[in-house]
């Protein structure tokens, strides 16, 4: 069933186009992330669909009994109820008719009508068709999903009496969506929604909307988010908009398929009106040739000529580099305690980091992440316990809330005043490779977006040249396009990471070490995030199965239990394995395929095939590398049955 259709939407904001030509279909149980640049438009058509934003020409077809739910970005709910008092207020219509059965109720034992037949009749139809109405609409399970939705959102550690006024932003942000999510509406759009979700949090959101019965339409940076719960991409890229079916990890694949097809077309057209142009010059003026040049001149003008195909837009260029290299001991915390004043957040804190590590700091909310780094750059004191920094560390700080940025400075004056020794061409040029240009440079620092103030503290942090870089959630407000390019720049950086994020693809891209904080102390997994995962996992099972074999001896249906477990157990660490191999086998073999596609690309050439030596050494190694493909097929095979 289709739900909304936008139709030839067009949008200014004043004399500038936004959006141009905007064609989407919602259905029942669809799946659509909204991507692109940031300021390409998404959060404007968000607000335009979901009627929070005027359109200038174009339609937005909806059935009247479709509801639309939105979340906008970073949007806290501001209440003076308590956090249970605000989320039973969704659901006010079943607690009326609560009331009402327990007002019937008492009706039906009045003596005065349970004495009077005709009326004792109609209380009781009036009561059972409330009552099925009541139990239809989820009447005996709103309380439940509201535990449901709270707990998969944090807040099973407080008290739902708790007033929501005296919570913090980002628990606000957290209790907006619980609400939002609660209401189920036909059409959910969401914003951002894992801004403030820490990486159990994120995991829940996923399951909830893999489940949710309405469609959702989302705007997200995080790709692993988008990759479990999408199946349909729109991509906005100057002013308009393209589908792609599937993934986000599809949808890259398809637009690097569909640019290299179109390219091949447009070269191809574009080889054919040289060859007409050429014959035309040179046959046009020949009495003899002159009807063929004549014609072919018709044929060129009938020709439809294609566009050469857009590539992407421009991207930043980050590139981190040292100044001079540190001694191998970076970081030192031994028996640290952290917080403020007298409040302990998080205490026993050990960690020891090397030169050139890159280490992931993961945790949940409120375990004292961003707190324990601004203690180890000397914005806190340390309540207890020491650190120490190693020889030649210069450390490069970026700080989530971007506090280091002066709102009133101009983009220009922001960079320039902490390098003054720099000539105003260097300055530009590093803000151009940042995506600040012409008068870009001169805006103030208050005007700009999420997305531009992150990519100025990037450019102060890359002028730095720091060969210790703590970052505290460097991916917030960028979008998939920067975010690569950042993580493509700290995988080439020489020096040291220590880094905060909840975007898992990052952290698997660029941590070689993840350190799980809690209030208690730190526990080091030496690999990446999925790494970590498949640990956690482990820790679990084995947990689960001390538990099992921990169980009275003289019951027996306890440690048949444990038996099982542990058999289950063994087979799933099995399919790991298996799994693991089979993933090992496909890398191998595709490696191994462009090495024997190199080679007979070589033997190609005249100089290299009319070498006896280099040829036979060729078809050597094209040999080797066949025969090692065929026994990896084999085994792969064997895996698979």
């Amino acid at each position: 069933m289709i739900l909304l259709q936008v139709q030839q939407l067009t949008k200014y904001f004043g004399a500038e186009l936004i959006l141009s030509n905007i064609k989407l279909e919602i259905q029942t149980r669809d799946r659509i992330a909204l991507v692109g640049r940031n300021g390409a438009g998404k959060s404007t058509l968000l607000k335009v669909i979901a009627g929070s934003l005027s359109y200038d020409s174009g339609n937005i077809l909806k059935p009247k009994d479709v509801t639309i739910g939105y979340l906008a970005q970073n949007t806290g709910l501001e209440s003076d109820l308590s956090i249970m008092d605000e989320m039973l207020s969704v659901f006010s219509y079943l607690r009326n008719m609560e009331k009402n059965l327990r007002r019937l109720e008492e009706q039906m034992a009045d003596p005065s009508v349970y004495e009077d037949p005709i009326q004792y009749e109609r209380v009781t139809k009036e009561y059972d068709v409330l009552q099925n109405d009541f139990k239809e609409s989820g009447g005996y399970q709103f309380e439940a999903d509201i535990r449901s939705v709270l707990h998969g959102l944090n807040f099973h550690e407080f008290d739902y009496e708790t007033k929501i006024s005296s919570l913090s932003g980002g628990q606000k942000t957290r209790l907006a969506l619980g609400k939002l999510l609660l209401t189920k509406p036909d059409i959910l759009i969401l914003d951002e929604p894992t801004n403030h979700l820490d990486i159990e949090t994120l995991s829940w959101l996923e399951q909830y909307l893999q489940n949710y019965s309405g469609a959702i339409l989302i705007v997200s940076h995080d790709r692993y988010f988008l990759d479990k719960v999408v199946n349909q991409v729109y991509e906005i890229s100057r002013q308009h908009i393209k589908k792609f079916p599937g993934n986000y990890s599809g949808y890259l694949q398809q637009k690097a398929d569909q640019y290299e097809k179109e390219m091949k077309l447009f070269e191809k057209q574009q080889e054919q009106v040289a060859k007409l142009e050429d014959f035309i010059q040179r046959n046009i003026a020949r009495a003899s040739t002159t009807k063929r040049a004549q014609s072919r001149r018709k044929q060129l003008q009938r020709m439809e000529l294609l566009e050469r195909p857009d590539g992407d837009e421009k991207s930043a260029n980050m590139m981190f580099k040292i100044e001079k290299q540190s001694g191998h001991e970076v970081l030192k915390v031994n028996g640290l305690a952290i917080g403020y004043q007298e409040e302990v957040i998080a205490k026993d804190l050990h960690l020891y980091l090397t030169r050139e590590e890159s280490t992931a700091l993961v945790g949940p909310n409120g375990a004292g992440k961003s707190t324990f780094l601004k203690t180890i750059v000397d914005q806190l004191p340390s309540l207890a316990g020491e650190f120490s920094l190693g020889t030649n560390v210069s450390i490069g700080y970026y700080d989530q809330e971007q506090a280091n940025l002066t709102s009133n400075k101009t983009v220009l004056s922001e960079l320039w005043d902490d390098y003054p020794s720099s000539d105003e061409k260097e300055i530009r040029t590093v803000l151009g490779n940042f995506l600040f240009s012409g008068d870009d440079v001169l805006k103030p620092v208050y005007a700009l977006s999420g997305g531009e103030k992150a990519r100025l503290a990037l450019a102060k942090l890359m002028m730095q040249k720091s060969n210790f870089l703590i970052l505290d959630e460097p991916t917030n407000h960028l979008d998939l396009d920067s975010k690569e390019v950042l993580e493509n720049a700290l995988i080439d950086y020489p020096g040291t990471l220590l880094f905060v994020s909840h975007d898992r693809y990052f952290i698997n891209r660029i941590a070689s070490k993840v350190v799980e904080m809690s209030n208690i102390g730190m526990t080091e997994y030496l690999g990446d995030y999925d790494y970590y995962l498949t640990k956690k996992q482990e820790q679990k099972e084995l947990a689960e199965l001390d538990k099992a074999a921990s169980a009275p001896v003289n019951q027996e249906t306890p440690l048949v239990e444990a038996s099982t477990y542990q058999s289950d157990k063994e087979q799933k660490k099995l399919e790991r394995q298996k799994r693991r191999r089979i993933e090992e086998i496909e890398e191998k073999i595709e490696s191994l395929e462009a090495k024997i596609e190199e080679a007979e690309d070589l033997l190609c050439q005249p100089e290299i095939f009319q070498d006896h030596e280099k040829s036979l050494e060729l078809q050597e190694k094209i040999e080797a590398c066949q025969s090692e493909v065929d026994n990896l097929l084999r085994e792969w095979e064997i895996l698979h049955v």
